[in-house]
């Protein structure tokens, strides 16, 4: 099969297989006109992007219930959705909130979340890592003779644009914002582990990152413990599932039970539900979501055929007979799992906890590496503190005697040198205040290195404002002489 530039671009095919550009029929637009979307999200037309316009708003559905498992298309040729499309189903379904679980990654967690807040959409992070095979649990089954299982380290990184790639899934959703920060550099590690389109994911580096501050779910047909049921039994998967237990904690694994449909969902799903029993932990309802709406299909038929790199006849007979992957409202998920009671209520409540709002998350700093004084470990506003000292006087000079008493009254210096140390001392305290003792020693450790190698570097703009950062050499510029207003160059 070989693939060459149809007539129509390819978003343009995307838009009418997706069922959107008979809608804009419908509404009166032109195809292709959602200016939301335009030139999507690379640096020559990110910039370009229209804020994410509602056309509803969120009611309360029914049935309580939130999907904890969801892609959009941002897992490359997997989902078929854009993450506006997902929210705003969501919330015309009435879901307590919606988890986005791209692969390996957050990519379109910002336009998710700005999209959800505009239609009231309470939000759930989250990732399905993919785990590197041969390391530990993240194991590739070959076979399986009695209750033995049988692994092979194929020394290969899971390659993303595969067909199928191998690799063991882990489905991970973040508990709140600390949550959210521990898999963020669980992901990157992964990421600076591998290579371009092939991260690196052991088990137990993801479990000492996000334990205690996530859920895990045993996820879909990759998932370690519905893998090794379907290739090697239960016994085998019940291992999976303690091996999950004993890194996460007990209370923070979910055996996921997902229904698209297909015959062998339920018994699959009946086998999982029993083995959470014996093994002691909660079952909870998902739907394995890979596309907003069921007219969708099509358009995920197309990417599948895509990444199996096979044509659509030749893939036909692989596909579900039906449209399952899809949001579902919470009665819909009810009628489903009638079988497993409580399975959707669980997942309402696992989504109320975890969701939050995404600007919650304000980025920080490393540590920077602080020396050890007298024995003591300095902080980091106790070593910028320190070494603005020794800058300021070589700078303005030793700190002038404090004022006095003379006569009945406050003889007070006056001079450049007193002034330079008070606006010191008001500067350190306003950073101290606002969290920004790191930014400067990062700054400052820069301008040094540069120094040291014969590096022209010089501070620029409001920086010269400040008397620390000429006391600190950032700067040439003294702020004290020259009367510069400080605050216009730290303002929060």
């Amino acid at each position: 099969m070989g693939f060459n530039n149809p007539s129509w671009s390819w978003s343009e095919l995307e838009a009418e297989l997706s069922g959107r550009n008979a809608q804009l029929r419908r509404d009166g637009r032109a195809p292709g006109s959602l200016s939301w979307n335009a030139g999507g999200d690379s640096p020559a037309w990110g910039r370009k992007r229209q804020a994410f316009e509602p056309s509803l708003t969120r009611t309360a559905g029914a049935v309580p219930y939130a999907e904890l498992h969801c892609h959009s298309n941002y897992s490359f040729l997997d989902g078929a959705s854009h993450p506006e499309e997902l929210a705003t189903e969501a919330a015309r379904l009435g879901l307590e909130a919606l988890a986005l679980t791209d692969h390996d990654g957050f990519y379109g967690v910002v336009r998710y979340a700005e999209a959800a807040r505009a239609v009231g959409l309470p939000t759930v992070f989250g990732a399905e890592i993919t785990l590197t095979p041969g390391l530990g649990v993240d194991q590739h089954v070959a076979r399986a003779e009695g209750d033995t299982l049988f692994q092979v380290d194929t020394g290969e990184l899971p390659d993303a644009h595969a067909p199928d790639p191998h690799g063991t899934h882990l489905l991970v959703l973040a508990d709140g914002p600390t949550g959210y920060a521990r898999l963020a550099r669980a992901l990157s590690n992964g990421h600076l582990a591998g290579e371009k389109g092939a991260p690196q994911f052991t088990f137990a580096d993801v479990a000492e990152q996000v334990s205690g501050v996530s859920w895990v779910l045993t996820g879909c047909r990759k998932g370690a413990v519905p893998k090794a049921l379907v290739e090697a039994g239960p016994s085998a998967a019940r291992r999976e599932l303690e091996r999950l237990v004993s890194a996460f904690g007990r209370d923070r694994i979910l055996v996921e039970l997902w229904d698209h449909g297909d015959p062998l969902d339920t018994a699959r799903n009946d086998a999982l539900a029993e083995l959470a029993h014996r093994v002691g932990v909660e079952c909870v309802a998902t739907n394995n979501v890979h596309y907003a709406t069921p007219s969708q299909r099509k358009l995920a038929t197309a990417i599948a055929a895509v990444r199996a790199r096979r044509s659509m006849d030749e893939l036909d007979a692989w596909l579900p007979a039906c449209s399952g992957a899809h949001l579902r409202s919470g009665a819909e998920q009810l009628r489903r799992f009638t079988r497993y009671p409580g399975v959707v209520e669980l997942a309402a409540e696992i989504g109320r906890a975890a969701a939050f709002d995404l600007s919650l998350v304000a980025p920080n700093l490393p540590p920077f590496p602080c020396p050890t004084v007298d024995g003591r470990h300095l902080t980091e506003m106790e070593y910028l503190r320190h070494i603005t000292e020794e800058g300021g006087r070589r700078m303005y000079g030793e700190r002038p005697a404090p004022a006095s008493v003379a006569n009945g009254m406050i003889v007070e210096d006056l001079s450049r040198r007193a002034r330079a140390w008070q606006t010191i001392d008001r500067e350190l305290d306003i950073v101290e205040q606002l969290g920004f003792p790191g930014y400067f020693l990062v700054v400052w450790d820069l301008v040094e290195f540069c120094r040291r190698n014969d590096i022209y570097c010089q501070g620029r703009g409001s920086a010269a404002n400040s008397a620390v950062c000429y006391a600190l050499g950032i700067t040439k510029a003294d702020a004290v002489s020259l009367g510069l207003l400080f605050e216009r160059f730290l303002s929060p």
